[in-house]
């Protein structure tokens, strides 16, 4: 017994100190000194002063900035927009095991890519906005089968496409635009992959076959580039460089030839000069991109917004010139012809079509309805341009009067349009810009530093705000059957202080039937299956927002094939069935001070407005009245709701 004791002592010690070692206090302090060596790498960052020896990047009270935790481990940097340079220390960054997503967009770095391919278990690699350049090795990506999302836009990267982003098996975000990109594109047709941005390089060749399902815009730009996608015939190219290979004969042939194109375009440009200047003398007013305009003017994305596109690339708007009569006021109130832009609302000043015109632009990306440009107006009013080219299903009289009744709408959390301009196979809407963009981008986007101020106040505030304002709209817009119609997390933008505005609502009378199922959410809920939407639509649309910011998934049922994302609303039922709703919780909010009965509570109200029995789904009003008596800042309190509530086993049988 003596000897058995006095072995287990130094055993007992073993085991204790492999224990100690692996505890999260001694593995966060390791991962302290990773930051801190990866901190002394950057030239002189003031951002990162509260990053110092001594203290905690997960302390639950004082988190160093830019630093992700789940669970007191650090998950991602992101250190975007601070003015940041110097050579990344990637030796430090593997030091922090945990770390899945690494975001630098916004700052100042230079020179080759550092090696964060050593980084093989990232998830999501975010450089937009940087100065880095030259190429980028063919096998750079092969060891980071973990990547879903790389973005790579907005810097100087030259040579050709790296085709290990073609074995990226898990690969749903790709975002190359705005670079030195030359070459052939590779093979890139994962079925992850849900956006890719190629647009403004300088790739040559055919677009790759597997790649159609990716729109024009994403290719835009490459002068060189064919395929169909795009609808320029790579036959043209294949003959040209036929021609360029021949013998004497042909190639003399190829310069009388080329003699007389020229010789035409010549002629043909001088004419089509002299009509322009003729037209200028008639016309004061300008048109917005018209597909085969006169004149083509890009409008370029100034330094100070260069990193901040949210999808898409940089983009060109036309202008060209209009019918519009002179005499026609400069604020486009009146309604005259369509060269006219039309001011819905005054609270932002009154401005025309010449001054949209003038405004630097940004593309801000892709939505089911049309795209978005970021405007600068004389005013210093920043305003976004939305091209709908599916609002045709009434005549100009018809258009004016529904888009000036959605102008006259005045609610703290509902956007109201402030202009248009009308044609008959396209619509521009103006609306004012909302600075911290919107709740699909914060969700789901670069967890950046406005990330860490989605705690659970932030999100319950959002919440009553989304509530408060659908619910205004189906009192304003009761007659129809969709009031708003579209209520989704990327329709939902965000002050700057975080107070939830809706937009692309009221659209349902101005689109054609035929587009209409596959531009609307509400056309997602159950009941559309049998053409029965109704302003129960928008509550089921508004039960899927609430499970998305409850949980921080992304639900499945934004995707039109249905895979991909979360299904939120059986998931959150089943957790909710088995008692066990803190499961599907955002970690981010779950893990903090707050009441997590009061969460408990609202994610019981998503799940009964995303009931599939429209009936049995809770009307607006009720909504309001029961989200708003759960306290913002409420700290571990009970909540006697959540025991008023009925079953939610019951609600699901219908």
């Amino acid at each position: 017994m003596a000897v058995a004791h006095c072995h287990s002592g130094p055993l007992l010690f073993f085991f204790l100190s492999i224990l100690f070692n692996i505890l999260p206090v001694t593995f966060t302090g390791s991962e302290s000194e990773a930051l801190l060596k990866f901190k002394k790498s950057l030239n002189d960052p003031p951002a990162l002063s509260p990053w110092e020896p001594g203290s905690t990047p997960c302390a639950k009270n004082k988190k160093w900035n830019g630093v992700i935790c789940e669970h007191g481990i650090v998950t991602g940097v992101h250190l975007g927009s601070l003015g940041l340079s110097g050579n990344i220390d990637v030796q430090a960054l593997l030091e922090l095991p945990g770390l899945r997503t690494l975001s630098l967009i916004n700052n100042s770095f230079s020179g080759p890519i550092p090696e964060f391919n050593r980084l093989g278990a990232l998830k999501a690699l975010y450089l937009t906005g940087n100065e880095y350049s030259g190429p980028i090795v063919a096998n750079f990506f092969e060891k980071m089968q973990s990547l879903k999302k790389v973005w790579l836009s907005n810097n100087n990267f030259s040579g050709e496409v790296p085709s290990s982003l073609g074995k990226l098996e898990n690969l749903m975000e790709l975002h190359l635009e705005n670079n030195q990109f030359s070459g052939q594109i590779p093979s890139l047709v994962q079925n992850s992959l849900k956006e890719l941005y190629l647009s403004y390089n300088k790739l040559t060749g055919e677009i790759p076959n597997g790649m159609e399902r990716f729109n024009k815009e994403a290719f835009a730009g490459n002068e060189g580039l064919c395929g169909e996608v795009i609808g320029k015939s790579c036959q043209v190219n294949a003959s040209l460089g036929a021609g360029a290979g021949g013998g004497e004969g042909e190639q003399n042939g190829g310069k009388v030839s080329m003699a007389v194109v020229t010789t035409i375009v010549v002629i043909l440009s001088v004419v089509l000069v002299m009509i322009i200047v003729m037209r200028r003398k008639s016309n004061d007013f300008e048109e917005l991109e018209k597909e085969h305009g006169d004149e083509a003017v890009e409008v370029r994305i100034s330094g100070s917004v260069r990193g901040q596109i949210t999808g898409g690339g940089a983009g060109s708007i036309k202008k060209t010139n209009s019918s519009t009569k002179r005499g026609s006021n400069r604020s486009g109130s009146s309604r005259g012809g369509t060269g006219d832009l039309v001011v819905v609302n005054e609270e932002k000043g009154t401005f025309g079509m010449q001054d949209l015109m003038k405004a630097a632009a940004e593309v801000l990306g892709n939505g089911g309805l049309g795209s978005a440009y970021k405007a600068l107006m004389n005013n210093g009013l920043y305003v976004v341009v939305k091209r709908m080219r599916e609002l045709n299903r009434m005549g100009k009289d018809g258009f004016d009067a529904e888009i000036r009744r959605l102008g006259r709408l005045q609610h703290p959390n509902v956007l109201p349009p402030l202009a248009y301009h009308y044609r008959k196979d396209e619509k521009l809407l103006v609306y004012e810009y909302m600075p911290k963009g919107s709740l699909l981008y914060l969700l789901h986007g670069d967890r950046g530093p406005d990330h860490a101020d989605l705690n659970w106040p932030a999100r319950l505030r959002i919440v009553q705000g989304i509530a408060q304002g659908l619910n205004y709209l189906h009192q304003e817009l009761t007659f129809l059957d969709l009031p708003h119609g579209n209520l989704k997390s990327s329709n939902i933008l965000l002050t700057e202080n975080y107070e939830a505005v809706l937009s692309d609502y009221g659209f349902s009378p101005l689109i054609n039937t035929t587009h209409i199922t596959q531009a609307l959410f509400a056309y997602k809920s159950p009941e559309a299956q049998l053409h029965q939407v109704s302003a129960k639509s928008d509550v089921y649309c508004l039960g899927i927002v609430i499970l998305e910011i409850l949980t921080g998934k992304f639900p499945s049922q934004y995707f039109n094939n249905g895979k991909g994302g979360t299904d939120v609303v059986q998931w959150v039922y089943s957790a909710i069935a088995d008692k066990r709703e803190i499961e599907v919780l955002d970690p981010e909010i779950a893990s903090s001070q707050y009441s997590i009965e009061d969460m408990k509570t609202l994610l019981h109200i998503g799940a009964m407005c995303a009931d599939s029995n429209p009936n049995k789904r809770l009307e607006i009003k009720e909504v309001v009245s029961r989200i708003q008596e759960l306290r913002v800042g409420g700290k571990d309190t009970e909540s006697a709701s959540l025991q008023s509530m009925p079953s939610l086993i019951d609600l699901s049988s219908g």
